[in-house]
């Protein structure tokens, strides 16, 4: 593939998204102003809020975006585990623990400082309720490690297979001409117009990254040529490709938050309420007008006033002295004007579009479902079961369309750099095929309903149970337990092995029965030392009678 065909394919991805950008732009310019680069380039540092005069939008994205990550990517928790795929291998110890441990190597490599998620990750989550879909670069470190990086979506240029699952993927960005001959891959490659550049600090040229599936992808190579996903860096001054690679998996994860048929790039909750945005703002506008008419009206002059009425004449500072502002009988010349505006009805009809904005972005959702410190544990449970519902169709995406390919992507890196421990016997006969179980604050409030059901059949049986103790034959004790445990999210080792377990319970059942037989043994012994101790008494009175 050469530079042309390159720039010919980015140019009409390009041209696909015309009407997106201009959808983008208005949005930026009222929700996240400090991204509003669609269109137009800015300086750095320049003012962008212009077009804001009521910040709820703005505050509404910033509250959706820790809610997402406090629901699916708590930094001070662990949000997934491995589990085998295979039913077989899922109750074995060793592959438990494995799995345990690659995933808490995992969580190490992700929150180290130098990786940088939780900050990209919140910027993701930015770009998806302002504009509906987020990218981020997982990048592998030559010297060990992973590291993220989340792209401007002006930035992002997208392309879908026939599933529906983007695999195509163009990024054109600018850099400065240090940075591009500081990178020791494009070393000699540059054009000359970037390496002799008079400001290399200041000037910026353009490059493009491709991925994309390899069409002469020969897994039996160990070049790039040997990778599913073929990689081209090129600069669009010179247009020319400055390097060729490949990568063993996707390196970019993709999140939409909902998308309509036939489109490529996502919507988003700011495009469903973006007239209401813009409604807020020009209701500001116009209440700002008519508060300040109120605190500060203009004023009625007679026409024989100071000066001929002239407004310059009137002294409007504390303890001004205006002569002639009234006649002789002391009637007042000068009056405010009152318009008779009704701020109220202004501020209701702005604290309504409030509520709507808040509700597209879950503000609401989430005030409403704050836990009552007073409520019984099975009523927080039920809340918890609600919450989970009401959120799962909007974040449930997110952990099928971007979180399971960046962990893949992730596990693909680790493995490569020789950070997993051995695999067990057990799985690799088991073609170490795994799952991702999600375990975050939202996966937990989903798995909720298995615990409430349980913990309200237990409370529906006890008045029968009373009655008649057999009922309760009918429920496995230990399996409960490991329900509860699992939903809750305690970590393997800090439960016994299925096997431990049934060999104390063997230990305290042939305890039980040990003392059950010491209990009856006991009297037994007693009364035949009594038996023996009355014989021996009857046979000395009879020897002695």
């Amino acid at each position: 593939m050469d530079a042309e065909q390159i720039i010919k394919q980015y140019d009409s991805l390009k041209a696909k998204r015309g009407h997106w950008e201009q959808h983008w732009q208005e949005i930026s310019e009222r929700v996240l102003p400090r991204s509003s680069t669609f269109n137009q380039k800015e300086a750095q540092g320049t003012k962008r809020t212009e077009k804001i005069f009521d910040a709820t939008a703005c505050l509404a994205l910033e509250r959706f975006a820790a809610a997402m990550e406090s629901m699916l990517t708590p930094r001070a928790q662990t949000w997934h585990q491995l589990k085998a795929t295979n039913p077989l291998v899922q109750n074995d110890r060793d592959a438990q623990l494995w799995l345990e441990e690659v995933n808490r190597i995992l969580f190490n490599h992700r929150y180290q400082t130098r990786s940088n998620f939780s900050s990209q990750k919140h910027e993701d989550y930015m770009q998806l309720g302002a504009f509906g879909t987020g990218t981020m670069f997982i990048d592998e470190l030559p010297q060990g490690g992973i590291r993220y990086r989340s792209i401007h979506l002006a930035e992002s240029f997208l392309a879908e297979n026939h599933q529906g699952i983007v695999d195509t993927y163009y990024r054109k960005f600018p850099i400065t001409a240090h940075a591009a001959m500081s990178n020791p891959r494009w070393e000699g490659k540059l054009p000359d117009r970037i390496t002799k550049s008079k400001n290399p600090h200041q000037e910026e040229f353009e490059f493009i990254h491709c991925v994309k599936p390899r069409a002469d992808y020969d897994p039996q190579r160990s070049d790039g040529l040997g990778m599913p996903w073929a990689s081209y860096y090129l600069s669009v001054e010179g247009r020319q490709i400055l390097s060729e690679g490949g990568y063993r998996s996707f390196p970019y994860s993709i999140s939409r938050y909902v998308t309509a048929a036939r489109e490529t790039y996502g919507r988003s909750p700011a495009m469903t309420v973006l007239p209401d945005i813009k409604m807020l703002n020009e209701m500001s506008k116009t209440d700002i007008r008519a508060v300040h008419k109120l605190v500060d009206p203009p004023l009625l002059l007679h026409n024989d006033g100071i000066l001929g009425g002239g407004l310059s004449s009137v002294d409007m500072r504390p303890n001004g002295l205006n002569y002639g502002g009234v006649n002789a009988d002391g009637r007042q010349l000068i009056q405010p004007f009152q318009s008779g505006a009704r701020v109220d009805i202004a501020d209701e009809k702005m604290e309504q579009r409030r509520r709507t904005i808040n509700d597209a972005f879950l503000v609401t959702l989430f005030q409403i479902l704050v836990e009552n410190p007073r409520m019984t544990a099975t009523e927080a449970m039920l809340r918890a079961q609600e919450k989970g519902a009401l959120l799962s169709p909007a974040m449930g995406r997110q952990q099928s369309e971007c979180l399971g390919p960046m962990i893949e992507r992730e596990l693909d890196i680790l493995q490569n750099q020789g950070a997993l421990p051995p695999m067990p016997d057990v799985l690799i006969e088991a073609r170490g095929e795994y799952e991702i179980v999600y375990d975050s604050p939202l996966s937990r409030m989903q798995r909720a309903e298995e615990v409430t059901g349980i913990a309200r059949t237990l409370e529906m049986i006890t008045p029968l149970a009373q009655f008649d103790p057999k009922v309760l034959v009918n429920f496995d004790p230990q399996e409960i337990v490991r329900i509860t445990a699992e939903v809750n999210g305690v970590p393997v080792k800090a439960l016994r092995s299925r096997e431990e377990v049934a060999a104390i319970l063997d230990q305290m059942q042939a305890q039980e029965e040990a003392a059950q037989l010491a209990s009856i043994a006991q009297p037994a012994a007693t009364a035949v030392k009594d038996v023996a101790q009355a014989q021996a008494l009857m046979n000395e009175q009879q020897g002695t009678g």
